[in-house]
Protein backbone atom coordinates (compact mmCIF):
# COMPACT_ATOMS: atom_id res chain seq x y z
CA UNK A 1 0.00 0.00 0.00
CA UNK A 2 1.66 3.30 -0.58
CA UNK A 3 0.03 6.18 1.21
CA UNK A 4 -0.46 9.87 -0.99
CA UNK A 5 -1.10 13.76 0.14
CA UNK A 6 -3.81 15.49 -1.48
CA UNK A 7 -2.66 19.14 -3.20
CA UNK A 8 -5.94 20.79 -2.95
CA UNK A 9 -5.06 23.40 -5.66
CA UNK A 10 -8.55 25.37 -5.06
CA UNK A 11 -7.40 26.46 -1.82
CA UNK A 12 -3.69 27.49 -1.99
CA UNK A 13 -1.31 29.45 -4.42
CA UNK A 14 0.84 27.58 -6.76
CA UNK A 15 4.10 28.49 -4.55
CA UNK A 16 2.63 26.76 -1.33
CA UNK A 17 1.69 24.03 -3.08
CA UNK A 18 5.22 23.01 -3.94
CA UNK A 19 6.33 24.00 -1.15
CA UNK A 20 3.47 21.21 0.92
CA UNK A 21 4.54 18.68 -2.04
CA UNK A 22 8.69 18.93 -0.65
CA UNK A 23 7.18 18.71 2.57
CA UNK A 24 4.89 16.07 2.14
CA UNK A 25 8.16 13.77 0.46
CA UNK A 26 10.18 14.76 3.98
CA UNK A 27 7.20 13.67 6.22
CA UNK A 28 7.23 10.23 4.17
CA UNK A 29 4.38 10.38 1.45
CA UNK A 30 4.87 8.27 -0.78
CA UNK A 31 3.03 10.56 -3.91
CA UNK A 32 1.41 13.69 -4.24
CA UNK A 33 -1.86 14.43 -6.13
CA UNK A 34 -3.04 17.51 -7.58
CA UNK A 35 -6.64 18.57 -8.97
CA UNK A 36 -6.90 20.29 -12.16
CA UNK A 37 -9.35 22.63 -11.81
CA UNK A 38 -10.17 25.82 -13.62
CA UNK A 39 -12.42 27.70 -10.62
CA UNK A 40 -12.33 26.30 -7.15
CA UNK A 41 -15.28 25.20 -5.64
CA UNK A 42 -16.18 28.08 -3.89
CA UNK A 43 -14.96 31.62 -3.44
CA UNK A 44 -13.74 31.61 -0.41
CA UNK A 45 -11.17 28.46 -1.54
CA UNK A 46 -9.41 31.32 -3.75
CA UNK A 47 -7.35 29.59 -5.81
CA UNK A 48 -7.01 27.58 -8.94
CA UNK A 49 -3.33 27.76 -10.41
CA UNK A 50 -2.37 25.15 -13.48
CA UNK A 51 -1.71 22.24 -11.96
CA UNK A 52 0.57 21.12 -14.85
CA UNK A 53 3.06 24.35 -14.26
CA UNK A 54 3.04 23.10 -10.65
CA UNK A 55 3.50 19.30 -11.29
CA UNK A 56 6.45 20.61 -13.25
CA UNK A 57 7.91 22.60 -10.73
CA UNK A 58 7.68 19.56 -7.98
CA UNK A 59 9.14 17.19 -9.91
CA UNK A 60 12.15 19.59 -10.31
CA UNK A 61 12.07 20.05 -6.22
CA UNK A 62 11.97 16.44 -5.16
CA UNK A 63 13.76 13.32 -5.57
CA UNK A 64 11.66 10.25 -5.10
CA UNK A 65 7.47 11.77 -4.75
CA UNK A 66 5.37 10.01 -7.21
CA UNK A 67 3.10 12.57 -9.10
CA UNK A 68 -0.68 11.99 -10.09
CA UNK A 69 -3.42 14.01 -11.69
CA UNK A 70 -6.53 13.66 -9.63
CA UNK A 71 -8.03 14.09 -11.87
CA UNK A 72 -7.85 15.90 -15.40
CA UNK A 73 -10.56 16.03 -17.98
CA UNK A 74 -8.70 15.57 -21.52
CA UNK A 75 -12.00 16.28 -23.44
CA UNK A 76 -13.45 19.71 -23.11
CA UNK A 77 -11.21 22.21 -21.61
CA UNK A 78 -7.96 20.13 -23.13
CA UNK A 79 -8.07 17.92 -26.66
CA UNK A 80 -6.27 14.85 -25.67
CA UNK A 81 -3.40 15.40 -27.93
CA UNK A 82 -2.11 17.59 -25.32
CA UNK A 83 -2.84 15.58 -22.20
CA UNK A 84 -0.86 13.23 -24.11
CA UNK A 85 2.11 15.44 -24.80
CA UNK A 86 1.90 17.16 -21.16
CA UNK A 87 1.74 13.98 -19.53
CA UNK A 88 4.55 12.20 -21.56
CA UNK A 89 6.79 15.26 -20.92
CA UNK A 90 6.06 15.14 -16.90
CA UNK A 91 6.95 11.46 -16.87
CA UNK A 92 10.30 12.11 -18.51
CA UNK A 93 11.05 14.99 -16.13
CA UNK A 94 10.13 13.59 -13.05
CA UNK A 95 11.71 10.34 -13.99
CA UNK A 96 9.02 7.62 -14.16
CA UNK A 97 7.09 9.23 -11.47
CA UNK A 98 3.81 10.56 -13.15
CA UNK A 99 0.54 8.95 -13.00
CA UNK A 100 -1.98 10.49 -15.64
CA UNK A 101 -5.18 10.12 -13.76
CA UNK A 102 -8.36 11.20 -16.05
CA UNK A 103 -12.01 11.37 -15.52
CA UNK A 104 -15.68 12.61 -17.13
CA UNK A 105 -15.14 16.30 -15.52
CA UNK A 106 -17.24 19.06 -14.11
CA UNK A 107 -19.25 21.87 -15.43
CA UNK A 108 -17.61 23.98 -13.41
CA UNK A 109 -14.00 23.84 -15.24
CA UNK A 110 -15.28 22.27 -18.66
CA UNK A 111 -17.83 24.98 -19.57
CA UNK A 112 -15.09 28.01 -19.24
CA UNK A 113 -13.96 27.26 -23.08
CA UNK A 114 -17.77 28.11 -24.52
CA UNK A 115 -18.04 24.56 -25.73
CA UNK A 116 -21.29 23.44 -23.00
CA UNK A 117 -20.76 20.10 -21.22
CA UNK A 118 -22.71 16.66 -22.25
CA UNK A 119 -24.51 14.42 -20.94
CA UNK A 120 -23.36 11.41 -18.84
CA UNK A 121 -23.79 9.31 -21.78
CA UNK A 122 -22.03 11.48 -24.03
CA UNK A 123 -19.07 12.13 -21.41
CA UNK A 124 -18.06 8.52 -21.18
CA UNK A 125 -18.67 7.93 -24.97
CA UNK A 126 -16.06 11.13 -25.21
CA UNK A 127 -13.29 10.00 -22.51
CA UNK A 128 -13.50 6.71 -24.47
CA UNK A 129 -12.09 8.50 -26.98
CA UNK A 130 -10.27 10.77 -25.31
CA UNK A 131 -8.20 7.44 -24.12
CA UNK A 132 -8.17 6.05 -27.32
CA UNK A 133 -6.20 9.29 -28.87
CA UNK A 134 -3.45 9.18 -26.10
CA UNK A 135 -2.94 5.53 -26.08
CA UNK A 136 -2.32 5.43 -30.18
CA UNK A 137 -0.34 9.25 -29.43
CA UNK A 138 1.76 6.96 -27.04
CA UNK A 139 3.03 4.41 -29.64
CA UNK A 140 5.06 6.89 -31.31
CA UNK A 141 4.97 7.97 -34.99
CA UNK A 142 2.49 10.46 -36.38
CA UNK A 143 -1.13 9.38 -35.78
CA UNK A 144 -4.68 10.24 -36.93
CA UNK A 145 -7.93 9.81 -35.55
CA UNK A 146 -11.56 10.40 -36.40
CA UNK A 147 -14.21 9.27 -33.74
CA UNK A 148 -18.11 10.20 -33.02
CA UNK A 149 -16.67 13.39 -31.21
CA UNK A 150 -13.26 13.87 -31.25
CA UNK A 151 -10.62 13.80 -34.31
CA UNK A 152 -6.69 13.90 -34.93
CA UNK A 153 -4.94 14.76 -37.27
CA UNK A 154 -1.41 13.97 -38.72
CA UNK A 155 0.05 14.68 -35.02
CA UNK A 156 3.07 12.92 -33.14
CA UNK A 157 4.22 13.34 -29.43
CA UNK A 158 8.54 13.30 -30.12
CA UNK A 159 9.09 13.01 -26.11
CA UNK A 160 8.65 9.69 -25.15
CA UNK A 161 9.18 8.32 -22.13
CA UNK A 162 10.78 4.34 -21.97
CA UNK A 163 8.27 4.18 -19.45
CA UNK A 164 4.64 5.27 -20.22
CA UNK A 165 2.63 6.76 -17.44
CA UNK A 166 0.18 4.54 -16.05
CA UNK A 167 -3.61 5.89 -16.44
CA UNK A 168 -5.72 5.92 -13.71
CA UNK A 169 -9.24 6.58 -14.75
CA UNK A 170 -12.24 7.71 -12.50
CA UNK A 171 -14.96 5.25 -11.55
CA UNK A 172 -18.12 6.08 -9.66
CA UNK A 173 -20.00 3.31 -11.56
CA UNK A 174 -19.61 -0.58 -13.46
CA UNK A 175 -19.41 1.39 -16.79
CA UNK A 176 -16.40 3.40 -15.77
CA UNK A 177 -14.62 1.06 -14.00
CA UNK A 178 -14.79 -1.21 -17.21
CA UNK A 179 -12.92 1.57 -18.96
CA UNK A 180 -10.42 1.88 -16.26
CA UNK A 181 -9.44 -1.71 -17.50
CA UNK A 182 -9.84 -1.66 -21.02
CA UNK A 183 -8.74 2.06 -22.07
CA UNK A 184 -6.82 3.11 -19.07
CA UNK A 185 -4.26 0.80 -16.38
CA UNK A 186 -5.20 2.39 -13.28
CA UNK A 187 -8.28 2.96 -11.12
CA UNK A 188 -9.28 5.96 -9.59
CA UNK A 189 -12.07 6.47 -7.19
CA UNK A 190 -13.29 8.63 -4.04
CA UNK A 191 -14.88 5.38 -2.05
CA UNK A 192 -14.45 2.42 -0.58
CA UNK A 193 -15.97 0.15 -3.16
CA UNK A 194 -14.91 -3.00 -3.67
CA UNK A 195 -17.19 -3.71 -6.63
CA UNK A 196 -15.49 -0.93 -8.49
CA UNK A 197 -12.36 -3.30 -7.58
CA UNK A 198 -13.61 -6.61 -8.67
CA UNK A 199 -14.98 -5.06 -11.81
CA UNK A 200 -11.48 -3.47 -13.05
CA UNK A 201 -9.87 -6.43 -12.12
CA UNK A 202 -12.81 -8.99 -14.04
CA UNK A 203 -12.16 -6.67 -17.10
CA UNK A 204 -8.53 -7.18 -17.32
CA UNK A 205 -7.26 -4.56 -15.15
CA UNK A 206 -4.17 -4.80 -13.26
CA UNK A 207 -2.62 -1.53 -12.43
CA UNK A 208 -2.37 0.71 -9.38
CA UNK A 209 -5.70 1.30 -7.77
CA UNK A 210 -6.30 4.95 -6.34
CA UNK A 211 -8.88 6.15 -3.73
CA UNK A 212 -9.15 9.28 -1.65
CA UNK A 213 -10.12 10.37 1.80
CA UNK A 214 -11.16 13.09 2.77
CA UNK A 215 -10.06 13.92 6.43
CA UNK A 216 -10.21 17.30 9.05
CA UNK A 217 -7.06 17.35 11.09
CA UNK A 218 -6.63 20.01 14.11
CA UNK A 219 -5.58 19.87 17.59
CA UNK A 220 -9.25 21.25 18.19
CA UNK A 221 -12.17 18.82 16.83
CA UNK A 222 -14.61 21.58 16.53
CA UNK A 223 -11.61 23.71 14.91
CA UNK A 224 -11.45 20.86 12.09
CA UNK A 225 -15.15 20.55 11.36
CA UNK A 226 -15.08 24.42 10.99
CA UNK A 227 -12.92 24.24 8.41
CA UNK A 228 -14.06 21.52 6.43
CA UNK A 229 -17.34 23.24 6.97
CA UNK A 230 -16.13 26.64 5.37
CA UNK A 231 -13.97 25.63 2.25
CA UNK A 232 -15.63 21.81 1.73
CA UNK A 233 -18.76 21.79 2.47
CA UNK A 234 -19.54 21.33 -1.36
CA UNK A 235 -18.51 17.63 -1.02
CA UNK A 236 -21.43 16.95 0.85
CA UNK A 237 -23.99 17.91 -2.28
CA UNK A 238 -22.43 14.82 -4.35
CA UNK A 239 -21.60 13.98 -7.41
CA UNK A 240 -24.61 14.48 -9.41
CA UNK A 241 -24.47 18.02 -8.18
CA UNK A 242 -20.97 18.43 -8.23
CA UNK A 243 -20.71 17.54 -11.93
CA UNK A 244 -22.93 20.29 -12.98
CA UNK A 245 -22.85 23.29 -11.43
CA UNK A 246 -21.01 25.96 -13.49
CA UNK A 247 -19.95 28.41 -10.72
CA UNK A 248 -18.33 28.80 -7.40
CA UNK A 249 -21.06 31.27 -6.66
CA UNK A 250 -23.78 27.81 -7.62
CA UNK A 251 -21.84 25.85 -5.18
CA UNK A 252 -22.15 28.74 -2.49
CA UNK A 253 -25.75 28.91 -2.71
CA UNK A 254 -26.65 24.91 -3.32
CA UNK A 255 -24.34 24.32 -0.10
CA UNK A 256 -26.18 27.23 1.56
CA UNK A 257 -28.16 24.58 3.81
CA UNK A 258 -25.28 22.55 4.59
CA UNK A 259 -24.42 22.01 8.16
CA UNK A 260 -21.15 21.76 10.14
CA UNK A 261 -22.75 18.34 11.70
CA UNK A 262 -22.97 16.82 7.76
CA UNK A 263 -19.49 17.38 7.06
CA UNK A 264 -18.66 15.84 10.28
CA UNK A 265 -20.61 12.93 9.38
CA UNK A 266 -19.08 12.65 5.78
CA UNK A 267 -15.59 12.63 7.03
CA UNK A 268 -12.23 12.17 9.65
CA UNK A 269 -12.33 14.87 11.70
CA UNK A 270 -9.88 15.96 14.43
CA UNK A 271 -6.63 14.47 16.03
CA UNK A 272 -6.70 11.50 17.34
CA UNK A 273 -5.19 9.01 14.68
CA UNK A 274 -7.58 6.08 15.04
CA UNK A 275 -9.59 7.16 13.16
CA UNK A 276 -7.91 7.96 10.48
CA UNK A 277 -6.19 4.44 10.68
CA UNK A 278 -9.32 2.70 10.57
CA UNK A 279 -10.34 4.94 7.50
CA UNK A 280 -7.07 3.62 5.94
CA UNK A 281 -7.36 0.14 6.90
CA UNK A 282 -11.39 0.20 5.39
CA UNK A 283 -10.27 1.50 1.72
CA UNK A 284 -7.06 -1.09 1.71
CA UNK A 285 -9.82 -3.98 2.65
CA UNK A 286 -12.15 -2.45 -0.13
CA UNK A 287 -8.97 -3.32 -2.67
CA UNK A 288 -6.94 -0.01 -3.21
CA UNK A 289 -3.28 -0.03 -2.99
CA UNK A 290 -2.68 3.86 -3.89
CA UNK A 291 -4.77 5.80 -0.16
CA UNK A 292 -5.03 9.42 -0.61
CA UNK A 293 -5.19 11.50 2.35
CA UNK A 294 -7.12 15.11 1.62
CA UNK A 295 -7.15 17.39 4.02
CA UNK A 296 -9.71 20.10 4.72
CA UNK A 297 -8.44 21.14 8.26
CA UNK A 298 -6.99 24.51 8.83
CA UNK A 299 -3.27 23.46 8.96
CA UNK A 300 -1.91 21.48 6.26
CA UNK A 301 1.95 21.59 8.07
CA UNK A 302 0.57 20.33 11.49
CA UNK A 303 -1.47 17.99 9.77
CA UNK A 304 1.90 16.86 7.36
CA UNK A 305 3.94 16.24 11.12
CA UNK A 306 0.82 14.59 12.23
CA UNK A 307 1.05 11.76 9.56
CA UNK A 308 4.70 11.16 10.02
CA UNK A 309 4.61 10.75 13.39
CA UNK A 310 1.08 9.12 14.14
CA UNK A 311 0.09 7.51 10.69
CA UNK A 312 3.85 6.86 8.95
Amino acid sequence: MRLGYKLAAEAFGPKELIRQAVRAEECGFDFVEISDHYHPWLDVQGHSPFAWSVLGAIAARTQRLGLATGVTCPTVRYHPAIIAQAAATLAIISDDRFTLGVGSGERLNEHVVGQGFPGVRDRHALLAEALEIINLLWQGGYQSYRGEYLSLEDARVFDLPEKLPAIAVAAGGPKAAELAATHGSGLFATEPRADLVETFAAAGGSGPKYVEIAVAWAPDEEDAVRAAHETTRWSVLGWKVMSELPNPVNFEAASAVVRPGDVRGKMVTGPDPQPYREAIETHRKAGFDHIVLMNCGPDPDGFLDFCAKELR
